[in-house]
């Protein structure tokens, strides 16, 4: 590499180190720990990767045993590192936290330690001792409290809501009235079984989702997050709009591995908004393009966050099943977006980044191809049909290794440290969110309101397909709201899925609809955290932002449509089904982004934005005929677009 592009590529890694080291001043939850009590936790965070690690080797315990422990290890660290209230400011573990903390020793390590016993026992029939009880109680409490600090009051509140309906429904009218549970049933029923929180999202996030972010956290710290922003700079930065379309293809690839959107966004946001403010782009439209990028991470194979590892454990299939499913709607969704940003740079006639800013493609390759080897090795042992747990596991032990090859991304043994610290932490959200979810998967479960709650939605759309998609899409998109998308997925699980299922609806379509709509609600206002954290970023109005953002995600509320109805897209179907699918989607999509933008060949008229609307919408539904309907309309408009130019161009 010559040395004008190692100097592009410092500065390059220069301006990023310094936004995101501005970005966790501004991280107001936790704590700033030092000296002694910060390295204790950081001891604790480390055996707890060094735990999972041990059980990707060995196999995993039973289940109570290994759900409880990682449950435990996190709730631990969520006492130590967050605050109570975001506006105190402590250096230190109070007195009330170092309780809290010792209460988690004593109850979790009562499900570590008698983990097999209680398996063994008969739910329901054997009463739990007074104990029991009293561990079952202190557990919820602990839960709920790290609830509130780590994941928010959204999801605090929704239990809060579920637990009152388990106690008091009974003395409901109607049909949501359920028989009566005393404390005993409901803590058994909670916390004494694998139906409660210990159920299957807790039991994915201790085992794959736990690697897969601790994965992500070793290619951080050996650089490879850098050279994917990087490559993304060199290969997209010299095209129109060249900021943003690095956006959106850095922080696809980012966001499959991260799983948070926000943290995707504030990580990536951090070096591509200001590039695009000043390439001229407005700000509110620079913030909403890097948030609609990173939110859209989560649907992009072959990682996709954490909840895919949920979908495939609810369906019971192959992960790499769910992977193969979402490799054309993610390209939809990205697709969709990359016209409208394409079409707002041509319209305000933005040009590229210049070349001499720009390290070349192949120079930032020689640095860091080898980081491409991690994830071909997921890849491969996904289609081979080694477990996610496994592939996690190598595709860590491949990044250490690809690392050694160069000094500049050789791990030293204080950065194998830090990865294991770091990825400890990163999981806190995830498995509190799982812990709590697992709640009020209980509750649901125990009072039978999700079968209930299927059959009022069924019943108020009067057994109509499209109006259930639609209200099941309202309901996702508010009890999404403030919560991750692991939360926001598994509360509408048993909820939304039992009446798109009756209703003839591919099971696998049914959770990615449901999945898509609790990404999107991170770019959904009034709560779309994703636009709102890139909003600080960018400086603009955070509302703004997020109606900007909702404009440029339009894709993600109509795609889910798209497989729903035509579940080739789901690659369901023959061959000539599928290639006809997809064409007709792509074509769809890229009426429905220049519709959004107002813009194709040059400003669009009402009527040909209604035709584009019209024309795109028809290819929701796969139906040759209608579909030869929708693309004529948008061959009209393009033609019509043409010969006005043409005619302008004669004219002066």
């Amino acid at each position: 590499m010559n040395k004008d592009n190692a100097q592009k590529l410092a500065e390059l890694e220069k301006q990023q180190s310094a936004e995101e080291a501005e970005g966790s001043i501004l991280n107001i939850k936790f704590r700033d720990l030092k000296g002694t009590i910060s390295v204790i936790i950081s001891i604790i965070a480390i055996i707890m990767s060094l735990f999972h690690l041990y059980t990707a080797f060995f196999g995993v315990f039973e289940s109570i045993i290994q759900r409880g422990t990682h449950l435990g290890f996190a709730l631990v660290l969520s006492f130590a590192l967050y605050k109570p209230s975001k506006k105190v400011v402590q250096s230190s573990v109070p007195w009330y936290d170092i309780l809290a903390i010792i209460l988690v020793l004593s109850s979790f390590s009562y499900y570590s330690f008698n983990g097999t016993d209680i398996s063994a026992r008969l739910s329901y029939v054997m009463p739990l001792t007074t104990w029991e009880i009293i561990v079952g109680v202190i557990s919820l409490l602990l839960i709920l409290e790290a609830t509130r600090r780590v994941v928010g009051n959204a999801l605090l509140i929704i239990m809060l809501v579920f637990l009152a309906y388990g106690f008091y429904g009974h003395l409901l009218p109607g049909a949501l009235s359920h028989k009566e549970f005393s404390m005993m049933w409901i803590m058994d029923h909670l916390f004494f079984t694998t139906t409660g929180v210990f159920s299957t999202p807790l039991g994915v996030s201790a085992t794959f989702i736990f690697l897969f972010i601790l994965f992500g956290k070793f290619l951080e710290v050996s650089g490879a997050g850098q050279f994917f922003i990087n490559l993304s700079v060199a290969a997209m930065g010299k095209y129109r709009g060249g900021p943003a379309k690095t956006a959106i293809v850095g922080s696809s690839i980012l966001g499959t591995i991260s799983g948070s959107a926000v943290a995707n966004t504030v990580t990536t946001g951090s070096f591509t908004i200001p590039l695009m403010k000043k390439t001229g782009y407005k700000k509110d439209f620079a913030g909403a393009v890097e948030a609609v990028s990173s939110t859209g991470g989560q649907i992009v194979p072959p990682i996709m966050g954490a909840a895919a590892f949920i979908i495939a454990s609810y369906l019971g299939i192959p992960y790499i099943d769910i992977v193969y499913a979402a490799i054309i709607p993610a390209l939809l969704y990205y697709i969709c977006l990359y016209v409208q940003v394409d079409l707002r740079a041509k319209r305000n006639n933005l040009k590229g980044m210049k070349k001499e800013e720009l390290p070349s493609v192949w120079s930032v390759i020689k640095v860091g191809f080898l980081f491409f080897v991690p994830l071909f090795v997921i890849i491969y042992m996904l289609v081979s049909g080694f477990s996610p747990m496994r592939a996690g596991l190598f595709a860590i032990l491949t990044t250490i290794l690809v690392a050694m090859f160069k000094g500049a991304t050789r791990l030293s043994f204080k950065q194998i440290v830090k990865a294991l610290d770091l990825g400890a932490r990163a999981s806190l959200e995830t498995a509190i969110a799982c812990g709590a979810a697992g709640v009020i998967i209980g509750i649901i479960g125990l009072t039978g309101i999700g079968l209930k709650f299927s059959g009022i939605i069924i019943d108020v759309a009067g057994g109509s397909l499209i109006i259930t998609l639609i209200l099941t899409m309202v309901v996702s998109i508010i009890l999404g709201m403030g919560l991750p998308t692991v939360a926001a997925y598994i509360v509408q699980v048993p909820l939304t899925i039992p009446a798109l299922i009756e209703l003839g609806v591919e099971p696998i379509a049914a959770h990615l609809f449901i999945f898509y709509f609790a990404i999107i609600s991170n770019i959904t206002p009034p709560v779309a955290l994703a636009a709102f954290a890139a909003a600080g970023i960018a400086g603009s109005e955070p509302m703004k932002t997020g109606l900007t953002a909702l404009k440029l995600g339009i894709a993600a509320f109509i795609v889910p449509f798209m497989f729903i109805y035509g579940p080739q897209l789901l690659l369901i179907g023959s061959i000539s089904e599928i290639i006809i699918g997809v064409i007709t989607a792509v074509i769809g999509i890229i009426g429905i982004g220049a519709a959004t933008e107002g813009w194709l060949l040059k400003q669009v008229t009402l009527i040909e934005r209604l035709l584009l609307v019209a024309g795109s919408l028809m290819m929701v539904h796969p139906n040759v005929y209608i579909d030869i309907v929708g693309v004529i309309l948008l061959v009209l408009v393009y033609a019509k677009q043409r010969v006005t130019i043409s005619r302008e161009a004669l004219t002066n």
